[in-house]
């Protein structure tokens, strides 16, 4: 699409915006292709872009709240500070893109592609990630508070001093990933795998770690009072300077050397 049509269209979407729907057009963008297009800036709030091609696209600063982005192929695209509260980006792909600093909050990605994204100091409060393809992906200090990441694939992603507080992370691959100070309270983390996962320093206190998989995990110095372990897989784990007060440990598989000298030398 040339560029004087694009700035036509957002014309029409920005005086369509601004009086309430009375005048001019909402964008109409669904299948476009924006390859590289320089939309940085522009007030696309509850555009249409559904299925279109935004590859390569700079959306710096953009106001996408609202927009519809379902299945719209964003790729190494450039969507730093940009806001997307509220937006459809359900099956987009988004794997390369720069969201960092941006705002999702209560967006719906569900099914969505962000692998090895930069996705730090993102806002995904209340967002949907379930079934979402986060691996290799950098969310180091994202808010994830109450987020759904359900069954979402975060292998070997960067979640170093994430927030994510009451989110939740039922049977989530989190294998290999670094939550190194991720501040973890009260998180749903039950049937998780965990295995090789960096929990130094965490903070896991109260969450649901019921069947996770900790294997070979790394837990020194995390707070594991009152976590939830009723069957996790615990085996291999480093859990120097840990603290496991009031954690339930029923049914869970323990390293050799926390059977032997019970799990109230782990403080």
């Amino acid at each position: 699409m040339k560029a004087n049509e694009i700035n036509d269209i957002l014309e029409e979407h920005k005086l369509w915006v601004e009086s309430c729907h009375a005048e001019g057009s909402r964008a109409d963008l669904s299948g476009a292709d924006l390859i590289r297009a320089n939309l940085s800036g522009a007030n696309l709030q509850d555009a249409n872009l559904s299925n279109a091609n935004l590859s390569d696209a700079d959306l710096s600063d953009a106001d996408l709240i609202g927009a519809n982005l379902n299945g719209a192929n964003l790729e190494g695209a450039n969507l730093y500070h940009a806001y997307l509260r509220c937006a459809d980006l359900v099956l987009a792909n988004l794997s390369y893109a720069n969201l960092s600093n941006a705002n999702l909050r209560g967006a719906n990605l569900n099914g969505a592609i962000l692998y090895c994204a930069n996705l730090s100091d993102v806002n995904f409060s209340d967002a949907n990630l379930r079934c979402a393809e986060l691996s290799d992906a950098n969310l180091s200090d994202a808010n994830l508070f109450y987020a759904d990441l359900r069954r979402a694939n975060l292998h070997n992603a960067n979640l170093s001093g994430v927030h994510l507080r009451d989110a939740n992370l039922y049977c989530a691959d989190l294998s290999n990933a670094d939550l190194s100070g991720a501040n973890l309270r009260g998180t749903n983390l039950n049937g998780a795998d965990l295995s090789n996962a960096n929990l130094s320093g965490a903070n896991p206190r109260g969450a649901d770690l019921r069947r996770a998989n900790l294997n070979g995990a790394d837990l020194s110095n995390a707070d594991l009072s009152g976590a939830f372990l009723f069957y996790a897989n615990l085996s291999g784990a480093n859990l120097d300077g840990a603290n496991l007060r009031g954690a339930n440990l029923e049914g869970a598989i323990l390293p050799e050397w926390l059977k032997e000298s019970g799990s109230d030398k782990v403080e």
